[in-house]
């Protein structure tokens, strides 16, 4: 049978093709996601509505022409239903309007009813220079209203949620759902006017035929479905076509035996390649949850941090205050015996007080919220005030200490209140965790750095000890049993000022009893 193609019967077939591989290859990516299926439904019914048209303008046989009609009619009955679920789902307005898409399906479902009488369609026939087209029937005019309420209130409800979408990239994918819901019903819905003896050709017919290319540049930009792994299987399945259709060509057995080799590699090559594909989004799926996760945890800590700042912080002060207050005789002499437990309820109070300070500093310099008085400095000079400062508290406890300076330059960039205070809790934490022996700091310089250390004869380090020093709340196996106050905030407070300094500190230590060293670089000024 000689088919004459022209420009209508070729968009019906370029329109049946495309909405075919649209369908498959995102029904592929995911058969169980609901908007996967409904996307694949809707290509589908559109596709056999393409190629049942197709097929009954270009046939000479009459026979052909109503089977075709009957096939195509099945397939426009559902093409609104379907399209409507493929927009609800890909849009997440499924469940919000299921009602209303029931009350659609069960109204399609009776015109489907009505498809082989003459109610819907009474013959087909010539018309204009097609060899037939559809012959309305009494019920098709409210099939055609049925039709067009459906694409209607799909647009609506998408362009209602487009006025209210803040997100940039939602309102581009609601855009293109309203532009490709236009090109594919005004260019199918064309062919309504031959079928009520309205002598107007459907020339649109080509936006049909275009209505997938919109629909597929929708999917790859803006995501309505997992572009990578679509991409791949689209490139995947048309290297497939093209191998198949070389092999079924081939002029020799031979060219046919290397043809269907190459063909045999690349589906093995492209099952593989779909595979890892799949997995890698999976995996970034997983990794962008985990970053939600991680989100969520650091807006919970904020939080926390916020109300220990305003609430714990206040509350520990006020109890500071009012035992500072009685201690004064302000309000009457207090008894003797009374006065001991007052001067312990203020050195509980100091103690609660530097203990929530210290993990609030720990927190705001580990996640970058502390500010800083950046300016020119002495950094040997510093350390030497720190020192000085902590000295008498080693000696105290019987140990000796040392600081070692190098001549050179120390000048830094720095704010001098929280490097001070980063030096301190480095000395602090040799003192409380050496129980004998001897601490010895170090200062060197070189051109480009300045150098400080802190060795202790102390308790020592064990690498799963190594692994959680610096971070929020992380501490040494044994650290509670020397220092019973510690909060494991110190050393994060210490590495989030040093990173904010442009510089470098960590510990380094042969094991448990073998003492530690701790290290710090600053970038010389």
């Amino acid at each position: 049978m000689n088919i004459d193609l022209d420009y209508f019967s070729i968009s019906l077939l370029i329109g049946g093709f495309s909405a075919l591989l649209s369908g498959f290859v995102v029904f592929i990516h995911n058969r169980r996601r609901l908007e996967n299926v409904a996307w694949l439904l809707s290509n589908i019914t559109s596709a056999i509505w393409s190629f049942g048209y197709f097929t009954m303008i270009t046939t000479t046989s009459h026979e052909v022409a109503t089977i075709s009609n009957y096939i195509l009619h099945f397939a426009a009955t559902l093409i609104p239903v379907f399209y409507l679920l493929s927009v609800l789902s890909i849009t997440g307005e499924y469940y919000k309007h299921k009602i209303q898409f029931l009350v659609t399906f069960i109204i399609g479902f009776i015109f489907l009813l009505m498809v082989p009488t003459k109610l819907f369609v009474k013959d087909v026939i010539p018309k204009a220079h097609f060899n037939f087209v559809p012959d309305a029937g009494l019920a098709y005019i409210w099939f055609t209203l049925f039709f067009f309420a459906v694409v209607a209130y799909t647009l609506y409800f998408v362009f209602k949620k487009y006025k209210v979408v803040n997100d940039q990239v939602q309102k581009a994918k609601l855009k293109y759902i309203i532009l490709f819901t236009i090109f594919g019903f005004s260019g199918g819905g064309s062919v309504f006017f031959l079928t009520f003896n309205i002598n107007i050709l459907p020339y649109p017919i080509i936006l049909f035929s275009i209505y997938p290319i919109v629909s597929g540049y929708a999917i790859f930009r803006y995501q309505l479905f997992d572009v990578k792994v679509i991409l791949t299987e689209l490139i995947v399945f048309i290297s497939w076509i093209v191998l198949l259709v070389r092999t079924l060509l081939s002029a020799s057995i031979y060219d046919a035996y290397i043809n269907s080799g190459f063909l045999l590699i690349m589906i093995v090559v492209g099952v593989f390649l779909i595979k890892s594909v799949i997995q890698e989004v999976k995996l970034r799926e997983e990794i962008q949850k985990i970053g939600l996760d991680l989100q969520k945890a650091n807006t919970a800590q904020a939080n926390l941090i916020r109300f220990m700042n305003h609430q714990v912080k206040g509350r520990l002060g006020n109890v500071k205050n009012i035992f500072a207050e009685l201690l004064t005789d302000d309000y009457g002499v207090m008894p003797e015996d009374s006065r001991f437990l007052l001067k312990k309820g203020l050195e509980e109070a100091n103690l609660g007080v530097d203990y929530v300070q210290n993990i609030l500093k720990g927190a705001s310099a580990e996640n970058g919220t502390l500010s800083y008085q950046m300016k020119e400095i002495d950094f040997g000079n510093l350390v030497e005030t720190v020192f000085e400062e902590q000295k008498s508290f080693a000696e105290e406890k019987g140990l000796k200490i040392d600081l070692n300076k190098n001549e050179g330059g120390y000048g830094v960039i720095a704010d001098s209140l929280h490097l001070s205070e980063a030096i301190k809790n480095l000395i602090d934490n040799s003192i409380h965790y050496t129980p004998e022996g001897s601490i010895n700091l170090k200062l060197e310089t070189t051109e480009e750095k300045v150098i400080f250390k802190i060795e202790d004869t102390g308790i020592g380090l064990s690498d799963n000890d190594k692994s959680k020093l610096f971070k929020s709340g992380g501490r040494g196996e044994d650290s509670l049993k020397i220092n019973v106050n510690s909060t494991g905030y110190g050393l994060a407070f210490v590495k989030g000022v040093i990173v904010a300094h442009k510089g470098k500190v960590w510990a380094e230590s042969s094991g448990k009893g073998k003492g530690s060293t701790f290290v710090i670089e600053l970038p010389k000024k």
